[in-house]
């Protein structure tokens, strides 16, 4: 396969991708991400999920249609924030106070220092993972004050510190240069007339980070977490005299029912006699758990013991975990494991120069993954192209872009759907999993999607199961065949003769055309579900949505089906167009069009014969007609866009 028949079903779209990518590895960079095996580390090369990403958020923002230069500045400035580098004398201060830290995943909602600087601005919900460079005295004052650092930033910013740290201050204090530490619950004061620069407010929500492979740690740990486990706790009322510490693993975050109108989360922790605990969180409190993770181990001193309160807000006789005024919290974080990935035969050849220097025997070893806690492959940041091919048990982080050949409703659940998606290397079954009604606007057989956040695994008969859930962090769905961007941007298409569909049917094409034939009798109004775009059934029951399959009392408008003749100089072709689309050729809105005589309905579609227009098309030829009604076909190709040419 040669690189053109590797974004055959992208068409201009995907080699702009591509050379985008190209552009902005040639710019330079630090050696991360794809490696030669030749005489050192090449340019950083961008995820191609990333890319395709950035230029689709681009194609959103400026509907009217994008240039080149305006994707590549906009791709070059987020790729540069993304990687923006350390001074070169802070990165070998903080390589040096990290050179025994093991790799660990970026917490979901983890801000740089440099963002906080650049917005002025601090969400509490946010969390900053952070090193201290300096702890100090404010000058004439007994506040304590931490100077912070991170990985991804050049800047650095001042804590208060919370007055409940200050035991943890001094020469064998655990809070010192080096000393790694995660906050949230945090408020920013922003710099003042003659205050020099923000600072952060104290906040009571911050955990020490420990590495059992430093002397120091490994003793704290040894001397103070390893005397009581749960099951040595009293159930007499004294319990808390005792100054418990314990040492677990954090096996589940989950929230619970709220307690008069108080938000509340539990943790659920298993130490080392497999002997289970619920850590509980209360009100402002749930901020703690943006800090942790499921597999990282939780050490904590002094914790107030309480009794379970259930969700009938009553009190069990178990016993559970709480953050007291006394408790200090410590992390030990689960290390990021990585994996070695082989590149595809498809993957190398589709990278054309990139890679034609690079032996095949040498290519596998080169391209380096994080795994998850359960031992998944993270593909969020593979610097090439997936294919439904490529697939296989325990990955994550998946994107695919391809051709939808069916997409239906799972009839065991209101919430999940199933989809069916083609690339030039196979077909692939996905169950989209949402957290409410369908939310990808209208998708139908022949629209060319893309879609990050996929993940992959075996069944116990061995069969593959690939899912999506929508708001998890990375999924992102985007139907191509309806971005109104994509009519009005040369460098993301190439214009197609009416002639050329046949012999290339599984993407969506770009047509220039003129309106050859509309009437009456092709023309029908009906009712659609506005979050679906599909056909509303009225039955003696109500109304139906004949895709979602839910009641559609409300959310309902009425819009255009039409069937019309368009051609070029090269061909006439036969297709169909429903909503804002029939709208664009119809330029009439279904209320004005009601509004006319008979015979002036007839007359006014004449007149709009021979206009012109630029127009997206699909095929589909594979659809089970849920946009049509029980009495009537629709055509093979459908214009999923059109804009009139002036």
């Amino acid at each position: 396969m040669d690189p053109a028949a590797a974004t055959a079903d992208g068409g201009a779209f995907l080699e702009f991708v591509d050379y985008a990518i190209s552009v902005i590895s040639s710019s330079g960079g630090d050696g991360d991400g794809y490696e030669s095996p030749g005489d050192g580390p090449a340019p950083a090369r961008p995820p191609w999920g990333w890319a395709v990403a950035q230029v689709l958020k681009s194609c959103c923002a400026y509907s009217s249609g994008v240039t080149a230069a305006i994707l590549l500045s906009d791709l070059f400035q987020s790729w540069t924030e993304q990687r923006k580098s350390l001074t070169s004398k802070r990165k070998v201060e903080l390589t040096n106070l990290l050179s025994t830290r093991s790799k660990r995943r970026r917490l979901p909602n983890t801000i740089t220092i440099d963002s906080i600087h650049e917005k002025n601005f601090l969400s509490p919900k946010s969390v900053l993972e952070a090193v201290v460079l300096d702890v100090f005295v404010l000058p004439g004052t007994n506040i304590y004050m931490l100077t912070l650092g991170d990985m991804w930033s050049a800047s650095t910013i001042d804590l208060y510190l919370h007055r409940r740290y200050y035991d943890y201050i001094g020469e064998h204090g655990m809070l010192k240069k080096g000393r790694e530490v995660m906050l949230t619950g945090c408020c920013l004061r922003t710099a003042m007339e003659g205050s020099g620069h923000a600072r952060i407010l104290p906040t009571e929500y911050m955990v020490m980070l420990l590495d059992e492979d430093k002397d120091e740690d490994a003793m704290l740990l040894a001397a103070q977490f390893c005397t009581y486990s749960f099951s040595s706790m009293v159930l007499e009322e004294s319990r808390n005299d005792v100054p418990y510490s314990f040492y677990a693993r954090i096996e589940k975050i989950e929230s619970l029912e709220p307690f008069r109108c108080t938000e509340r989360k539990q943790i659920i922790l298993v130490d080392d006699d497999d002997a289970k605990m619920k850590f509980v969180l209360w009100g402002e409190q749930v901020l703690l758990a943006n800090l942790f993770s499921v597999g990282s181990m939780l050490a904590l001193d002094r914790p107030f013991i309480s009794n379970v309160v259930d969700n009938d807000h009553e009190e069990s006789q178990e016993l559970c975990l709480e953050y007291g005024s006394a408790t200090q919290v410590y992390l030990v974080p689960i290390a990021q494991q990585e994996e070695q990935v082989l590149l595809t035969p498809t993957q190398v050849r589709s990278q054309g120069p990139w890679l034609s220097c690079v032996p095949m025997d040498n290519v596998g070893s080169q391209i380096t993954l994080p795994r998850d806690m359960h031992g998944s492959v993270d593909f969020s940041k593979y610097p090439y192209r997936g294919y439904v091919s490529d697939l296989h048990d325990k990955m994550v982080g998946v994107s695919l872009f391809g051709t939808v050949t069916s997409v239906c409703k799972a009839s065991t659940s209101g919430t999940t759907f199933y989809l069916e998606l083609e690339d030039i290397t196979g077909v692939v079954l996905m169950k989209l999993i949402f957290t409410g009604p369908w939310s990808l606007g209208r998708v139908g057989v022949g629209h060319m999607v893309y879609i990050s956040g996929l993940t992959c695994t075996l069944s116990s008969t061995r069969i593959r199961e690939v899912s999506w859930r929508e708001k998890e962090q990375g999924s992102l769905f985007v139907n191509l065949s309806l971005l109104p961007a994509l009519l009005n941007s040369p460098c993301l298409h190439k214009l197609s003769l009416l002639s050329d569909l046949p012999h290339s049917s599984n993407r969506t094409h770009i047509c220039r055309v003129r309106l050859d034939h509309i009437d009456c009798n092709s023309l029908k109004l009906l009712l659609f579900h506005n979050i679906c775009g599909c056909v509303v059934n009225e039955h003696s029951g109500g109304r139906q949505c004949s895709f979602c399959k839910c009641d559609c009392q409300r959310g309902c408008l009425h819009g255009f089906r039409v069937h019309l003749t368009i051609a070029d100089d090269s061909e006439k072709i036969f297709a169909w167009c429903v909503g804002q689309t029939a709208v664009e050729f119809l330029q009439i809105s279904p209320d004005e069009y009601l509004e006319l005589p008979e015979d002036e309905r007839v007359m006014y579609l004449y007149t709009l014969q021979n206009e012109s227009f630029v127009v997206a098309i699909a095929n589909t030829s594979k659809r089970v007609d849920e946009c049509a009604t029980d009495d009537e076909a629709l055509p093979v190709w459908e214009i999923t866009r059109a804009q009139k040419c002036e």
